[in-house]
């Protein structure tokens, strides 16, 4: 609620005094130096252990840094972006996956098998809300989309990296953090 109210009172200001103001809302952000759950699935994929995330078939949106540092600079230009001032923007790969989905991708990036385990997904919720994790599940086995089509259709805007490109490029970053 702090965020809109603040996306609000920018617009206000921007409609006061001429200024120039470009929101942008983005999911999860993903690409070298990942950190937090993004980094924890990283992690249970290398490990190439059996994971209960078989039969997860929710929709989530994603964002690879390289395509919302593409679209910020995009809308940081206004000779490019005329359209872009006092606009609000969702903005995502427009490639949505599963959980599911997801964990396999992340696998094929680090060349290794996923072992996904088909887990009924009410009773993993069962699971977590008997020990507290209600938050993880929602963030595991729930849906979050986001429509960008605003920002292709106003600004002509595509993705510059697809996820797998994406996750290839963090794979390679990890690598070149070790041999450091």
């Amino acid at each position: 609620m702090s965020k809109y109210e603040a996306e609000q009172g920018l617009l206000a200001l921007a409609l006061e005094t001429g200024m120039e103001v470009v929101i942008i809302r983005s999911p999860l952000v993903y690409g070298p130096g990942v950190k937090a759950n993004f980094a924890s699935m990283m992690n249970w994929m290398k490990k190439s252990i059996p994971l209960p995330f078989g039969a997860i078939h929710n929709q989530r949106s994603l964002v690879a840094l390289d395509n919302l540092v593409d679209f910020i600079a995009l809308c940081a230009d206004k000779e490019k972006s005329p359209k872009a001032a006092n606009q609000v923007f969702l903005i995502s790969d427009n490639e949505d996956v599963s959980t599911t989905q997801l964990l396999r991708k992340v696998a094929k990036a680090q060349n290794k098998q996923a072992w996904l385990i088909p887990v009924p997904v009410g009773l993993m919720t069962f699971a977590a809300k008997l020990i507290g994790k209600d938050d993880v599940a929602n963030r595991l086995f729930g849906s979050l989309q986001v429509d960008s089509s605003k920002a292709r259709d106003l600004l002509g805007w595509k993705p510059v990296v697809t996820m797998d490109e994406q996750l290839e490029k963090i794979m390679k970053a990890l690598v070149n953090e070790k041999s450091i």
